[in-house]
C-alpha cells in the first residue's frame, strides 16, 4: 500500500525535484553548447545562432565535421602530442599520487605512530593556510633547476612533465579521506592477519586496501580528474616547452594565438585561416575531444563515489 504524502512533504519534493532538474540543465548546457558549436558552420557560430543544436549555413539544423577534421587530421600532430602528454601525466601522476597517499594514510591511521597527532595537525593545517602561489612557483622553479643541474642541463632543456607529476603528488583532503577509511577497518581483522604471520606490507595490501576499495577508487577519481584538468601549474612550470604541454595548455595557447577572445585583437603569429571553419568551432572541438575520456570512465567509477566519500568522510 502506497503511503500518502502530507501537503508540506509533497511541496518539498516538488520544489526539490524542480531545483535538481534546473541545476542539472545548467550544468549540462555548456557541454551541449560546445558540442553543437563544434558541429556548426562558420557563419552560424560567428552570428551566434547556435543555441541547442548544430546550425548550418542556411540557418537550419545542419552538421559539419570540419572542426573535428582540423583538430584530428590537419592539426593532429601537435594536438595528439599534447593529448599523449596529458595521458602520460594523468596516468603516471595518478599512480604516483595513489602510492604516496595510500602509504601516508596507512601510517597516519595507526595510533602507535610516534608523533601521530602532530603529523595530522600539520596535514590539516595545510588545508587552512598555504604559502601562496608565488612561493610555490619559486619552489618549483628551484626544484627544476636542481634536477637540471644533476643531469647537466638547463631548466628549459629537461623534461618538466616529471616535475609537474611529482610536485602535484600530495593532496591533504584525499589523504584524510583515505586515512579515515583505513581507521574504519576493524582492528580484529588486522590482529588475525598478524597472528597468521603477515608483515606490515601484507596487512596493507591484503587487509586494508581490499576493505577500502570504494574510497581508494574515489580518491583515484579525484586525482585523475585533477591531473587531467591540470592547467595552471603545467602552464607556469613549462611555458616554453611546446612539445611537453598537456592538452589543456595546448587549447589555451590556441585560443590566445588563433582567436580574438583574449585581449580583443588577433596576435601577429596568428596562422589560422579558413573560409568555412570558425576558430571557435575548432576550440569547442578540442574541448569535446579533451573531455571524452572522463565522460567514458566516470560512469564506471560513479558507483564507488558516494560510498567512498561516506566511508572516508565519516570517522567512527
Amino acid at each position: 500500500m502506497k503511503r500518502k504524502y502530507e501537503v508540506s512533504e509533497l511541496i518539498f519534493k516538488i520544489v526539490a525535484y524542480v531545483f535538481l532538474i534546473v541545476f542539472s540543465l545548467i550544468c549540462i548546457y555548456p557541454l551541449i553548447y560546445a558540442l553543437a558549436s563544434a558541429f556548426s558552420s562558420k557563419s552560424a557560430v560567428s552570428a551566434s545562432k547556435v543555441v541547442l543544436w548544430p546550425v548550418g549555413d542556411n540557418g537550419s539544423i545542419g552538421f559539419s565535421i570540419e572542426a573535428f577534421k582540423y583538430v584530428i587530421v590537419d592539426k593532429g600532430n601537435d594536438f595528439w602530442i599534447a593529448y599523449a602528454n596529458t595521458l602520460f601525466m594523468c596516468g603516471v601522476g595518478t599512480i604516483w599520487c595513489m602510492v604516496y597517499t595510500i602509504m601516508g594514510a596507512y601510517a597516519l591511521s595507526k595510533k602507535r605512530l610516534l608523533g601521530r597527532k602532530g603529523f595530522n595537525f600539520f596535514l590539516v593545517f595545510t588545508m587552512w593556510f598555504s604559502a601562496g602561489i608565488i612561493p610555490q612557483a619559486i619552489n618549483y622553479s628551484n626544484t627544476g633547476n636542481f634536477f637540471a643541474a644533476l643531469v647537466g642541463k638547463t631548466y628549459n632543456t629537461i623534461d618538466l612533465k616529471w616535475l609537474v607529476i611529482i610536485a602535484m603528488g600530495m593532496n591533504a583532503t584525499n589523504l584524510i579521506l583515505l586515512r579515515n577509511a583505513f581507521e574504519g577497518v576493524p582492528s580484529e581483522i588486522e590482529e588475525a592477519a598478524r597472528i597468521d604471520g603477515a608483515t606490515e606490507m601484507q596487512v596493507l595490501f591484503n587487509v586494508y586496501i581490499p576493505m577500502s576499495k570504494a574510497t581508494i577508487a574515489t580518491v583515484a577519481l579525484f586525482f585523475g580528474i585533477s591531473r587531467w584538468n591540470g592547467y595552471f601549474w603545467a602552464a607556469k612550470v613549462m611555458p616554453d616547452q611546446k612539445y611537453s604541454w598537456p592538452v589543456q595548455v595546448f587549447i589555451r595557447n590556441f585560443i590566445e594565438k588563433e582567436t580574438a577572445l583574449i585581449g580583443g585583437s588577433i596576435p601577429e603569429d596568428h596562422t589560422f585561416e579558413s573560409d568555412t571553419l570558425s576558430e571557435l568551432s575548432v576550440v569547442y572541438a578540442m574541448v569535446i575531444c579533451g573531455v571524452i575520456p572522463i565522460l567514458i570512465i566516470y560512469p564506471f567509477i560513479q558507483k564507488y563515489f558516494a560510498k567512498g566519500v561516506n566511508m572516508g568522510g565519516v570517522k567512527e
